[in-house]
């Protein structure tokens, strides 16, 4: 997993793409209103290479891109997350969807994907990096109160650098993953429901339907456990919904 530079020290670092230079104008200056860095892309082409060269903290992309558009890429960053298990990976960038889509259907289908959040068209300059804020908040350790390293199976999951490590070997995991994952894992073998989990891991869960929490659950299920659908630690309570289980 491709190390995000720390925002405590860095500015942060935002790739904006979209293909209207004046969407693209608008939420550059907010966020550098807000002290951020900001990098722009018209097209997925210059976005995917963009992103190749540079550390990025977060990604604010467009659905409708001509080409290759914002779901496809977002698709492609998280299956090189799940395929490369390196340093080098940029699959676990957060990134915020932007669209003019007010259909659930396509909500849902962004987080299913791996999307962190999800903004409809026309949004508030404001609201945006309110939600930027608060994912790289989520991200970042240094503002946190210190939380217990917990180890399941060969597992070490650290709250600190928010890393999952498998025998000394880094586990790719987006921010979404991770906050599941330690908000499961930190309340071993406590049953939640569908609804509990969305309202603690997502800030717009009225929004939202179950369907968001069982597509991330099968998604974490594929990167921990060695038989996806039989699985040791993320165990569903059919009718209910889920639980962590760690004897």
């Amino acid at each position: 997993m491709m190390s995000r530079p720390n925002s405590s020290h860095v500015r942060p670092l935002i790739l904006v793409v979209d293909d209207e230079a004046r969407t693209r104008e608008v939420i550059r200056k907010y966020l550098e209103l807000s002290d951020f860095r900001v990098l722009e892309a018209e097209n997925s082409d210059q976005a995917l290479r963009i992103i190749q060269h540079n550390q990025l903290h977060l990604i604010l992309l467009d659905v409708m891109l001509p080409g290759m558009d914002g779901f496809a890429i977002t698709q492609l960053l998280r299956d090189q997350e799940q395929a490369i298990n390196s340093p080098t990976s940029h699959g676990d960038i957060p990134i915020i969807l932007i669209t003019a889509r007010k259909e659930e259907i396509d909500r849902v289908f962004g987080f299913e994907i791996g999307a962190d959040d999800y903004v409809v068209k026309p949004f508030s300059p404001r609201e945006l990096v309110g939600r930027v804020k608060a994912i790289l908040r989520r991200g970042d350790g240094s503002n946190r109160p210190k939380l217990t390293t917990l180890h399941f199976g060969g597992y070490q999951l650290d709250p600190a650098s928010r890393t999952l490590m498998l025998n000394g070997v880094s586990v790719a995991l987006t921010t979404k993953d991770f906050d599941i994952l330690f908000f499961l894992a930190s309340h071993p073998n406590q049953v939640f429901t569908h609804e509990q989990l969305l309202t603690s891991l997502w800030t717009n869960a009225a929004d939202l339907d179950s369907s968001v929490v069982t597509s991330r659950i099968y998604r974490l299920r594929e990167k921990i456990e060695t038989d996806p659908d039989n699985p040791i630690f993320l165990q569903t309570v059919w009718g209910v919904g889920y639980k962590f289980q760690n004897d």
